[in-house]
């Protein structure tokens, strides 16, 4: 019996980590994948790992919006459809970086990144069968919140309080896209835990070398945190939404999961787009 047809995957952050993992494992399925990242060495060498004729590297800098469109617009000029959207970019700044566009950049990248890829690749999603988002963050932790007064934080700038409140954001996000009518794509929002995925882009020595000697023992094996990704992908979750905290259900109650905040991020957002 033939097996089950070869799905269309983007994965934003996806030379790195569990998004290079999901992006071999679907690979290894016979799926056509393409995978976004900042680094040409990096999606350079993924094309020499993979060796695929299924594997596509788009180089971008998703922290600019000017980027993302062009993304966009390369993806539908080369899509008809698309089954799966994974979110994993993101990247630690130690000092705040303000983008091309003017806003802060673990805001822009983190959170508003995935925004406008959901929300202009969703056309292509609703012409799959059986369409999924995931978005990788930390769903399940309540820490941290959005800065109405400031969001793009101009004032009182941390990496750890930027890093929560772009994660809240995507809580949200999840939230607002699900509450959409006339979309036929599930969501699903997956904290993964602390998972041996290396340490990014953390520049700090004493910095990595803790998060190293932790990951050592404690973290899970970045095989262990991609299996339900590439599970949710041949199988979408029936639910519009699904929250999943290191395999455990989230309590959609949860404060964090607010529909009265996902509208109101939702709102602020597309003025912070109009006329961009």
């Amino acid at each position: 019996m033939p097996g089950p047809p070869p799905k269309n995957v983007i994965i934003s952050g996806g030379t790195d980590g569990m998004g290079r993992a999901t992006a071999l494992e679907r690979l290894a399925r016979g799926d056509r994948v393409t995978v976004i990242g900042s680094s040409e060495v990096k999606g350079r060498a993924l094309l020499d790992r993979a060796a695929s004729p299924n594997l596509r590297f788009v180089r971008a800098d998703l922290s600019s919006i000017a980027e993302v469109e062009r993304v966009v617009a390369h993806i539908s000029d080369s899509h008809d459809g698309i089954d799966a959207l994974v979110l994993f970019a993101n990247r630690v700044s130690p000092r705040r970086r303000e983008t091309e566009d003017g806003l802060e950049s673990t805001f822009a990248l983190y959170y508003l990144s995935r925004y406008l890829l959901g929300h202009r690749l969703r056309p292509l999603l609703d012409a799959a069968p059986d369409p999924v988002i995931i978005n990788v963050a930390g769903v399940g932790n309540t820490a941290g919140r959005i800065f109405w007064e400031d969001p793009q934080l101009t004032r009182r700038y941390g990496q750890v309080r930027a890093q929560l409140q772009a994660g809240r954001a995507n809580d949200l996000l999840g939230v607002a896209f699900a509450g959409q009518t006339g979309s036929r794509v599930r969501y699903v929002l997956y904290h993964p835990g602390f998972t041996r995925s290396g340490t990014g882009d953390q520049q700090h020595p004493l910095v990595r070398g803790s998060i190293e000697l932790l990951a050592r023992f404690f973290a899970r094996p970045v095989a262990d945190a991609v299996r339900p990704i590439v599970g949710w992908i041949d199988r979408p979750p029936a639910d519009p939404l699904s929250a999943i905290d290191r395999g455990k259900p989230v309590d959609p109650s949860l404060r964090t999961l607010d529909p009265g905040d996902a509208a109101r991020l939702a709102a602020y957002t597309e003025e912070l787009l109009r006329g961009r």
